[in-house]
């Protein structure tokens, strides 16, 4: 797991970030304050598991069930990119 995040990480959108979906693009984005990141589907399944409820180990459990190969570091690396954009916070650890 990265060095960064454990497994106990409660990953969380940022308070001023949405997921959305831009239905003329068909694409899933992330949305904050004069920005947007475009997201693959498993980015965006990934992002609306992080509730600050669930850990990464339970968001990668939930990934489990509907895909084939889920890494756990691939999660880890993904949501370590985006606390450091500040686009997800972590609670508790």
């Amino acid at each position: 797991m990265n060095a960064e995040l454990r497994s106990s990480s409660r990953p969380r959108l940022a308070s001023h970030v949405r997921l959305g979906m831009d239905r003329v693009r068909e694409e899933y984005v992330l949305m904050g304050p004069e920005s947007v990141l475009v997201l693959n589907p498993t980015g965006a399944s990934v992002l609306d598991l992080c509730d600050g409820r669930r850990t990464i180990a339970e968001i990668s459990e939930s990934l489990r069930g509907r895909y084939d190969r889920v890494a756990d570091d691939e999660i880890a690396d993904f949501l370590t990119r985006l606390v450091a954009k500040r686009w997800v916070e972590i609670d508790g650890d």
